[in-house]
């Protein structure tokens, strides 16, 4: 089993790193990192980068597909060459799936029409312009298509597929050995929890971490 995790300049660390530390956990399985050129590849802050030791090309058909977020997504809605390496992968693909703004390029690459899915709070309503089914949901299973909301919630999605792949006692061993057993210090995790003024400021705009 090969599993592909998309890199792209800007993308946010934890979508792709989260994803693998619990897939590369699959049994008898190959995770790489691909992207158009190999080499590092920056995330947001440009503090940290990842190699693609693949190019897209380089890995025409793999069986899990993971395509992370980040405020780099937004220079990808009209890449191509992007767009037309996720339609031909996620044809031959038993699984396609994205992390938080990740979404959107399965999206806009067709993939999610009629769909049920998921990403960050922020982008999810912009799934409706490209003809998917926006949930709230922190992960959400249509068919193969298997995406999470913000960030953090790459970690479960990893989890619901090392499930469905390799059985749940295997992804509970998994969960067991990373000692992923949540208990944040604050219940602010969703725009439903989270102080109101804070929700308020983001979706105006007016509060920036990311650059």
């Amino acid at each position: 089993m090969q599993i592909a995790v998309v890199l792209f300049d800007r993308f946010t660390a934890l979508d792709a790193v989260g994803p693998y530390e619990i897939l590369s956990r699959v049994p008898d399985a190959e995770t790489v990192f691909v992207a158009e050129r190999t080499g590092p590849v920056r995330n947001e802050t440009g503090s940290l980068s990842l190699t693609a030791d693949r190019t897209l090309a380089d890995v025409p058909s793999p069986d899990v597909v993971v395509v992370p977020g980040g405020p780099g997504q937004h220079a990808q809605m009209d890449n191509e060459t992007l767009l037309d390496w996720l339609r031909a992968a996620d044809a031959v693909s038993t699984w396609t799936t994205s992390v938080c703004s990740g979404s959107l390029l399965l999206a806009a690459a067709g993939l999610l029409t009629g769909r049920r899915a998921t990403s960050h709070w922020l982008a999810l309503d912009l799934l409706t312009r490209f003809g998917a089914e926006p949930t709230g949901e922190r992960v959400v299973t249509d068919g193969k298509y298997v995406t999470a909301a913000g960030v953090s919630s790459g970690l479960d999605m990893g989890l619901t597929l090392v499930g469905r792949i390799a059985g749940d006692e295997h992804a509970q061993a998994v969960q067991l050995l990373l000692e992923y057993d949540p208990q944040p210090p604050y219940d602010a995790g969703s725009p439903q929890k989270a102080p109101a003024h804070l929700v308020e400021e983001f979706h105006d705009g007016n509060r920036f971490i990311l650059t």
